[in-house]
């Protein structure tokens, strides 16, 4: 690899690691005491690893029929080409009405995270049934010959997490450290009645990523980073949600093929640069065992597969007919049908959100086209009509979604009429929730036998998430980033607070959040309850240019315990997170630490263990080990496939209280601004990437900026009386990627962090400040790009010229070298504003993926200094 001046620059400061990709440079019988599992293998709980030198045949548990078969000939022979697409055609609740659903044939429905009957977050069990009653009478009221019901498809990923008052059961990362299929198949088949009951049919779980890098946001929605795991949960879950095809169970969704879990970086939608053998036989894994339940829906992924040993790059998968027609349909036998994601046809080369003809080719069976239906059912019909999609195609996609839908038995009868419609008791499993956040708990330290805690003990509970719901259920609960949610959002839930105050007695639990100006003289023991916030999908991921260092990007949880070490009483960590981060920080201020990762609502589980043997408590122990390894550095190896040395505990880990495991003091490493291999800085990528937050402002900089903070949804003027910037959340390369900002007056629209960062050793790469934009409204006055080093330093370019030249509603990408700024007087060693936009009214654009690229990458095609005018 070719270190660069940035590279060495940082090695420089993380002077403990071995610049040549070596060894920490810790104690090494300490370090190799914290790779050594303590608790027992689970090797004799899930498959062995396989070996398959190309894609086997699968045989599942459900024989072919011949009758159905010929029920399915007869259904599709019958249709005419606009049933058939109506039935490939898949539209969000919020986009399409029950008249429309007549109108267009249309075969199935779904509602995305945050949607719900009427835009009712608080909608009730009855809301939920109308309505699916409403779309399958409007289903059977079409002018079909045969007609074909329609099927609702939602994201119960950890419960029925989009349904007021539903239990949530721990997120995937949770219960694959439990290793236990038993209890993965009673989940699935809980989540199944309570799905059934609000008359919804069709779960898109379970996700069978094998996640290979914490830097992922969708790390936690993976059991394990070990094939054979997935394969083991993949089938028991499937089992579980299927059943036998009664009126208690849903169809599942096998997801996303293929390779969602090793793309590089853990970059949401990236590329996955990995062996064909790896594919196969660790990324594969999950599809194995969902295939051998009998899965009736594969969703295809949005990321990308490059083969680079073979030469060979399938590109996205939505389009890659070798992987899902060849390798799924062909090879494996798969006989269901494949439905695409969230506009995922619109990022294929020639494609649209409307428009995909290679998608369908490819092998894409149903398409979800959340609100442009509409356009695309015209498409598809002319491009059937051209032979662009031969018709045989198209019958081979109708026959897979009518046999799916026959299994599941939903021809004639209303889902109201069905066992269990109506059923609020459905939506609680909450002691068997209560038992998975007991097995999936991993005790990763416990010195002096602090744990379990003691009858009677005077117990001071600390932490910002000790008394959060939302924190508790992390994403995909509720609303689609988890967040926007309060306590009052989850009447059954159960916080960790609340379990410790009903297992250890209310009058020995005292909760301070921060600890600040708490005497901890009359306490026995802190429980400290810290960890991340909630994230979906993007929003989650880690950029390469970050750590993993938890307290980089919440320094509270670092400070709170830095306030309680001062009174020298035992701390007892609970850290509630979707994924192993670099703690070892924390990990020295505690002297017992425990991954929650993300529980759900039961949180009495937690303190069931905690207080095991206490008063309201049974004599519960630790069991859970871990699923994934533990990262011992803030910078890990880009890939995720890090040597073995530099991770501080290996997956099977985890501690019993019957053990005497004392931990020595960790190595901790300088904070630093970037991981030394980072060849970008991001700034903006869907959210403000830590430690940066996005601000409006008027053209003063004397006046008080506007912090937008993280609500996808809202439409912000600023300031409100007198708006001179409107701020709303758009697409512009994938979901709700971008900011919208419509100029009404003059003013800022920026990026800041708390603390000035040096961009010399950036610049002196040639890097650029790089993004993306979409022009709304073109500009008459200046549009000025802009990089501040406070409020009276900042200089900037001027974009006017260029930004006229852009085509209204066409993306383009922007890259300034940094060299511009510089020779405009810029001051690059100290910037606290690395992208600021300043502009007058009328002026309206959409800005996506802002961030400084390192270097000079094929393809970039810089901005000459030239044709930027200076201030």
């Amino acid at each position: 690899m070719v270190r660069t001046g940035w590279w060495w620059l940082m090695c420089a400061v993380l002077a403990t690691v071995d610049c040549g990709g070596g060894a920490l440079a810790a104690d090494a019988a300490t370090a190799k005491d914290m790779r050594s599992p303590v608790a027992a293998s689970f090797s004799d709980r899930v498959p062995a690893p396989t070996h398959y030198a190309d894609w086997p045949a699968i045989d599942s548990r459900l024989a072919t029929d011949p009758a159905l078969e010929a029920r399915v000939r007869k259904i599709v022979a019958s249709m005419s080409l606009a049933q058939k697409v109506g039935q490939m055609t898949q539209a969000e609740i919020k986009s399409i009405t029950p008249a429309q659903v007549t109108k267009y044939f249309i075969g199935s429905v779904l509602n995305g995270g945050g949607s719900w009957p009427g835009g009712n977050k608080l909608a009730g069990i009855g809301d939920w049934l109308a309505l699916s009653d409403r779309y399958y009478d409007a289903s059977m009221a079409t002018d079909a010959a045969i007609k074909v019901p329609i099927i609702w498809g939602i994201d119960a990923v950890h419960g029925d997490n989009n349904v007021f008052g539903a239990t949530l059961f721990p997120h995937n990362i949770g219960l694959g450290a439990a290793h236990d299929p038993a209890l993965i198949e009673a989940i699935g088949a809980a989540t199944a009645r309570a799905v059934r009951a609000t008359g919804v049919q069709w779960v898109f779980a379970p996700t069978l990523a094998v996640a290979q890098n914490a830097r992922w946001g969708r790390t936690y929605e993976s059991f394990s980073s070990e094939g054979p795991l997935v394969r083991a949960y993949a089938r028991a879950y499937v089992t579980g949600l299927q059943g036998d095809f009664g009126d208690h169970n849903v169809m599942a969704t096998a997801k996303h093929f293929i390779g969602d879990g090793a793309t590089q970086n853990g970059t949401d939608q990236g590329n996955a640069k990995v062996s064909r053998n790896d594919m196969i036989n660790v990324h594969g894994a999950g599809y194995f065992g969902a295939l051998e339940a009998g899965v009736q829906s594969v969703m295809a992924s949005y990321s990308s597969w490059d083969d680079v040993a073979a030469g060979i790059d399938y590109g996205k998968m939505s389009g890659a007919r070798a992987l899902l027609t060849g390798a799924l349909k062909d090879k494996m036998g798969f006989q269901g049908f494949v439905v695409s994601d969230w506009n995922a046809i619109g990022q294929l080369p020639g494609c649209t959100n409307a428009s995909c003809p290679q998608a369908i080719n490819a092998g894409i069976d149903m398409v979800m086209v959340p609100d442009d239906w509409q356009a695309f059912i015209a498409n598809t019909t002319r491009q059937v009509e051209h032979g662009e999609i031969p018709m045989a195609r198209i019958d081979d996609a109708v026959s897979r979604i009518v046999r799916a839908k026959l299994r599941m038995g939903l021809f004639g009868t209303r889902p109201s009429q069905r066992a269990g419609a109506g059923d609020v008791g459905s939506l609680q499993s909450r002691a068997l929730a209560r038992r998975a956040v007991r097995e999936s708990l991993v005790l990763l330290k416990n010195n002096h036998g602090v744990l379990p805690l003691k009858a009677g003990s005077k117990i001071l509970v600390v932490g910002k998430s000790a008394d959060s719901l939302s924190n508790q259920t992390g994403g995909w609960s509720l609303t689609w980033q988890g967040t926007d949610n309060g306590n009052a959002d989850f009447p059954h839930g159960e916080t960790i607070l609340a379990g410790l105050r009903q297992a250890a007695g209310a009058a020995n639990v005292t909760y301070s959040k921060t600890a600040q100006g708490v005497d901890l003289k009359p306490f026995d023991v802190v429980v400290a309850v810290i960890g991340e916030t909630p994230y979906a999908e993007t929003m989650g991921d880690i950029m390469p240019s970050a750590t993993l260092r938890h307290s980089d990007r919440h320094p509270e949880d670092l400070a709170v315990l830095q306030t309680v070490a001062k009174g020298h009483k035992p701390v007892v960590v609970v850290f509630v997170a979707g994924r192993p981060l670099d703690v070892n920080n924390l990990l020295n201020l505690a002297d017992a630490f425990v991954a929650a990762w993300l529980p759900g609502t039961e949180g009495a589980g937690v303190a069931d263990v905690l207080m095991a043997g206490t008063s309201g408590a049974g004599a519960y122990d630790f069991s859970g080990t871990l699923a994934m390894p533990w990262p011992g550095v803030p910078c890990p190896d880009a890939s995720g496939s890090a040597k073995a040395a530099r991770w501080l505990f290996a997956p099977g880990y985890g501690l019993r209280y019957s053990g005497r495991h004392a931990m020595a003091a960790l190595p901790t490493y300088p904070a630093v601004d970037a991981c030394a291999d980072a060849s970008v800085l991001s700034v903006f990528h869907t959210l403000a990437v830590p430690p940066f937050a996005l601000y409006l402002a008027d053209a003063s900089p004397q006046q008080p900026a506007h912090d937008i903070g993280a609500d996808l949804n809202a439409v912000i003027e600023w300031p409100a009386s007198h708006p001179v910037l409107r701020l709303r959340t758009v697409q512009v390369n994938t979901q709700q990627d971008a900011k919208a900002v419509t100029w009404l007056g003059v003013g800022r629209f920026f990026a800041r962090s708390p603390q000035p960062r040096n961009l010399m050793p950036l610049a002196a790469t040639h890097a650029a400040l790089q993004f993306d934009v979409v022009i709304g409204t073109p500009a008459n006055g200046p549009v000025k790009v802009y990089m501040g080093c406070g409020d009276h330093c900042t200089r900037s370019v001027d974009l006017t010229h260029t930004f006229a030249t852009y085509a209204n509603g066409a993306r383009h990408t922007v890259s300034i070298p940094l060299a511009c700024f510089i020779g405009n007087g810029a001051d690059l060693s100290h910037i606290d504003v690395p992208f600021g936009v300043l502009a007058s009214p009328p002026f309206s654009a959409a800005f996506a993926d802002v961030k400084i690229v390192a270097g000079t990458p094929a393809g970039r095609a810089d901005l000459p200094c030239a044709s930027l005018d200076a201030p």
